[in-house]
This record gives structure tokens, sequence and C-alpha cells, in this order.
């Protein structure tokens, strides 16, 4: 029966061979399931949490290879690795340990999503890094909704103006983070511009960003964030759709200029009220980490829109540095990325709203006494004053 079930002959094993292999997996996982929460528990992190995540991660991972991958490996949270985390990042660098977690998360799913393609979808190392992606975000929440002083207090989020804006955040920085990705090498491989002057062609962002930011901001601290967020957005996705012309023949200054100094137009408009909503969302108290996690917010949008924006337009594998292919994958890439930051656009007018003016804020606007011309700041002391005279 075991013969007919597991077919061990072809696959060259014996019961015996196979018993032992199991009970010495068996004893492995058993003494990881006891040692490393201990090691993790020396990071600041509670045993019981780290123990029931252990057990998990180990029995989710172990059925995906068995039931998915289709291979005889159990998996479990890798020792040296915790050991690492433990001693080299959160003891040895002073990192704590939910910013590490969070690192730990990210980086698993970056690396799964730019590997899937060329490796496979079922290679043992990209369902390992997406297992441990999909289980630390989640294991990251749970954790900060438990403690009593989180590092990040997930109110916050309970503010739609909050959440509105650091969801506008990651719809436009995934897209610009995109865009800045491919349109280099677009520029050299299709277009055949050097390293220099690829780079030299997305100077006019940096310059419109740095003459118009203050004074959009400025604006929008007069009528509110609203209008801008809406509209920049709409005008950063315009942008990235005339770069899909990047890839016809022509020169600088009319296939590529147009779109970037659009793209940057865009851009302007919307950062300056964008960061300033994202941190004046949040109670006084809270303001630091109300610009931490917009800063993370968009650090990881654009970390995302890497990993993922070649994969969903085709450009994968080494096919993906031909002139014609990366071509075609360009411009679905611009007119995706186009496609969300409008989206971000979009976002913006259903959940952000400007400040409410108040008499009582405008009372509290500072007053100027003229000492020459005005009437006296203190009757009393002035009567003084002309009795003496």
């Amino acid at each position: 029966m075991l013969e007919r079930i597991f077919h061990l002959q072809e696959n060259q094993t014996t019961v015996r061979r196979e018993l032992l292999a199991g009970l010495t997996t068996f004893m492995t996982m058993g003494y990881v399931v006891v040692v490393n929460p201990r090691i993790l528990s020396e990071a600041g992190m509670p045993v019981e949490g780290v123990l029931f995540a252990t057990c998990i991660s180990a029995a989710i991972a172990t059925l995906i290879m068995g039931v998915w991958a289709n291979y005889p490996i159990a998996l479990a949270p890798g020792m040296s690795l915790n050991a690492y985390f433990t001693y080299s990042i959160v003891i040895g660098r002073g990192v704590p340990w939910q910013t590490a977690l969070g690192v730990v998360f990210l980086s698993g799913l970056t690396y799964g999503l730019i590997e899937a393609p060329t490796h496979g979808w079922s290679t043992p190392a990209v369902v390992a890094c997406l297992v441990v992606a999909v289980l630390a975000a989640p294991a990251f929440l749970v954790v900060e909704h438990r403690r009593a002083h989180p590092m990040l207090p997930l109110e916050l989020f309970r503010s739609r103006q909050f959440s509105g804006a650091n969801g506008v955040t990651f719809a436009v920085y995934a897209a610009l983070g995109g865009a800045l990705f491919l349109l280099p090498v677009e520029l050299q491989i299709v277009k055949g511009y050097s390293p220099l002057e690829s780079g030299i062609a997305l100077l006019p962002l940096t310059l419109v960003m740095l003459t118009l930011s203050a004074r959009s901001g400025a604006f929008s601290a007069r009528i509110g964030p609203r209008l801008q967020m809406t509209v920049g957005p709409l005008v950063v996705g315009a942008g990235l759709a005339l770069l899909t012309r990047a890839t016809n023949p022509g020169s600088y200054w009319t296939q590529v200029f147009p779109a970037v100094l659009v793209f940057a137009l865009g851009l302007a408009i919307t950062v300056a009220p964008l960061t300033a909503t994202a941190m004046g969302a949040a109670p006084p108290e809270h303001s630091g980490v109300a610009s931490a996690v917009n800063n993370v917010v968009a650090r990881a949008a654009s970390l995302l829109a890497v990993a993922v924006l070649p994969l969903l337009a085709g450009l994968t594998g080494a096919a993906a540095l031909s002139s014609a292919t990366l071509a075609t994958g360009f411009r679905t890439a611009m007119l995706i990325s186009g496609l969300l930051s409008a989206a971000g656009g979009l976002l913006a007018a259903l959940t952000i709203r400007n400040p409410v003016r108040t008499t009582a804020a405008a009372a509290q606007e500072p007053t100027w006494n003229c000492g020459v011309s005005g009437p006296p700041v203190n009757p009393s002391l002035a009567a003084t004053v002309e009795r003496r005279h």
C-alpha cells in the first residue's frame, strides 16, 4: 500500500529511510520550536507570541512546500537568521525589534517578487520569502495592537485624513519609483543615451521641484490641500502617459522633455501639501510618528513598484533587455503608473478635507499697536502720565 501511494521505488527510497527522515525532521522541528522563541525573546519579543508564530509559520510553510511546491521538505524559521536578527541587528545596532520586523517583511516580499519570474514561483527560496513576508506583516500589526506603548499607534489610521494622505502617498510614490527606475534604462537601451545623458535628461524634474515646492506649500496653506492633492496626481499621471512617446524616434526636446516637465509639475503640486497633510492629521504628540509613517509608506511604495511593475509589464528575464521588448514593456509600465497616480488623485478627492477656518483662529492672529497715533495700551497709566504733566 505504501508503495502504491508514495511510489517509493520510483523515488529511489525505502520505508526505513523515510521513517528515519521523518523522525529526524520531527526532532529538528521540535528543537526549533523550543529554542527559537528563547533567542527572539532576548530581542524583547514576547515568548508566548513568538512560540505561537513559530508553530504557525512552520506548519503553513511546510504545507505549502508539500502541497504547492511538491517538495518533501519541512520549513521552520531559520535559527541562524533569527540569531542574526537578535544579536546583530537589534542588540548590536540598537534597532528596535518592531522596526527590524518591518524590514524582514519588506525584504522578503521584494526578493520573492523579483526572483519569482526568473526562478519560478514554486522555488523553495521564493516560497519561503513570500511566506515570511505574508506572516511578518500581520504579526507586526498584532503585536503593535497589543502593546501598551506601541511604536506605531494604530489608532492613527482611524483618521480618514491620515489614512487618505498615506494612501495617496503610496499611489504617487509607487508611480514615481517605477517610472524613475525604468526611464533611465529605456533611454539607454532604446534611445541610445549614455548613462550621463540619461541622468541629465531628468534634470528638469529636480529644477522644477526646487523652484516650485515652497510656493506650492504656501498656496496649500492658504486654500487647503484637497485641490492640489487631487489635481497633482492627475497631472503626474498625464506626464507618465506622455512618457510612452519616449520610445518613438525623435529628439529629447520633443519626445522626452515635455513628459518630464509635466511629470515634474504634477509632483511639485502634490508633494508639499501631501506631506503637510499627513503630519497635520495626527495629534501633536504623534507628529513625529506620523512623519515617519508617511516616509516609510513612500519608500515602501517605490520599493514594491520596482519589484512588481516590471512583472506586470512583461519585463522579466534576459529578453527584457532587448530594445523591442523593453520599448513595449516600458509603454505598458508607464500607462500602469499613470493610472495608479490618477487613482491617488481620486482617493484624495474622496478622503481629504480642507481644515475649517474659524473665528477663534482669526482671533489668535497677532495684533499691533502704534505708540504714536494709536490709542494707549494701558489707559490708566496714560491718565497718570497726563496728570503729572
